[in-house]
């Protein structure tokens, strides 16, 4: 049983596709876009994905290109400054701790570059067929190929999961927020730092971070409303881009610019605060990983260092069950199962502070509590 497809080239997937093209089985990685993803948030490595990175031997790149923010500011709505620290940031926790905060792409680019897999870019699984032997896939471009074994990491709106599990509705838990994240020119001429502008109510305001040795930004905007994704969100992403620039029509600071901006930005990324609950992460012979299986969402903070544990945890106990799927699926979820739950629990910990703060017009920034980041100590495998 060497044969595995991977649905997805962002954080997890190429996560997998080391560790089992490490251990000896033979991995293809499909991905819907035509190249790497560019774009996203500035993600964090926490806890027990450091040493995950650290054991694939990527961990000092993973460091050279992290964000190296050294600290915060927050300003209100005609650009004063309301408080300033250089020991925490909004986005990556303590300046000098020992997480690693960095750009979504970078961190898939190295990842994706630390292992040996066929990549199938421009190409896209629409039909999964599985018995006790094999599965049998189908995909967007006509091919069909046959594999040992299937690895949904194909992100919170996961097609595997889909054609596995059932529809997304079953399993997507709206948390009642929407974020938007896209690309500025750095004209605020911020130097490794990042500014934040608090709003109230429904409206979280805006955080703005340097990013590339300052040559760009990072803008990112959120709001609350409970209507669910399947009713709220368009598919279309310039329908997106104004939806946003409604919510946010009256805002003060920045705003302006930064959503005019955002007319043009090519990567720009709107979704749904969201987590997945699922009874089981596999079915016969396909898992999940990642937020296709368990998204925490971007509330939590450790979406990447959950698709990262468990991507290090999947392939590890697949090599260790000598080719039983099943018993390695299991000890996957035995494995996991408390970690991400307390991950998911502290989600909605923080969101509930939040939106506490948003009433109150206290906008302290919380801890990020070690004993949840911490909780997983690593197996050796």
């Amino acid at each position: 049983m060497r044969k595995v497809l991977i649905v997805g080239a962002s954080i997890g997937g190429p996560a997998v596709a080391h560790w089992l093209g490490r251990y000896g089985f033979e991995v293809t990685v499909v991905e819907r876009a035509a190249g790497l993803r560019p774009g996203g948030q500035a993600i964090d490595v926490r806890g027990p994905a450091v040493e995950v990175v650290r054991r694939m031997g990527v961990l000092e790149e993973v460091r050279r290109r992290s964000t190296d923010l050294r600290g915060m500011s927050m300003v209100g709505e005609n650009g004063e400054e309301l408080f300033r620290t250089t020991d925490r940031t909004a986005s990556g926790g303590d300046v000098d701790g020992p997480d690693v905060e960095i750009l979504r792409d970078d961190l898939a680019a190295i990842l994706a570059g630390a292992g040996e897999a066929e990549y199938l870019f421009g190409d896209a699984v629409v039909a999964l067929d599985q018995d006790a032997d094999e599965v049998r896939v189908g995909f967007q471009s006509g091919t069909r190929r046959t594999f040992d074994l299937v690895v949904g990491a194909d992100g919170v709106h996961s097609s595997t999961r889909r054609l596995v599990f059932g529809p997304e509705e079953d399993h997507l838990r709206h948390l009642g927020s929407y974020l938007a994240v896209w690309t500025v020119p750095n004209y605020l001429g911020l130097d490794r730092w990042e500014v934040v502008y608090p709003m109230s109510g429904d409206l979280w305001g805006a955080m703005v971070m340097s990013v590339r040795g300052n040559r760009e930004a990072r803008v990112y905007v959120g709001f609350d409303t409970d209507v669910p994704p399947a009713t709220f969100l368009p598919s279309d992403v310039g329908e997106q881009k104004r939806l946003v620039a409604e919510w946010f029509a009256h805002a003060g600071w920045e705003l302006p610019r930064l959503l005019k901006h955002m007319e043009d930005a090519p990567d720009f990324h709107f979704d749904a605060m969201a987590q997945i609950h699922l009874d089981t992460w596999s079915r016969g012979r396909v898992a999940l990983v990642g937020d296709a299986g368990y998204c925490g969402s971007p509330a939590s903070g450790q979406g990447t260092s959950m698709a990262l544990v468990g991507a290090y945890v999947l392939a590890g106990e697949l090599a260790r069950a000598g080719g039983d799927h099943a018993a390695a699926f299991a000890a996957y979820e035995r494995e996991l199962r408390d970690y991400v739950a307390g991950n998911q629990a502290l989600a909605l910990e923080n969101q509930a502070r939040r939106r506490e703060q948003a009433k109150t017009g206290d906008h302290a920034l919380p801890e990020n509590p070690r004993e949840v980041v911490d909780a997983y100590p690593l197996k050796d495998y």
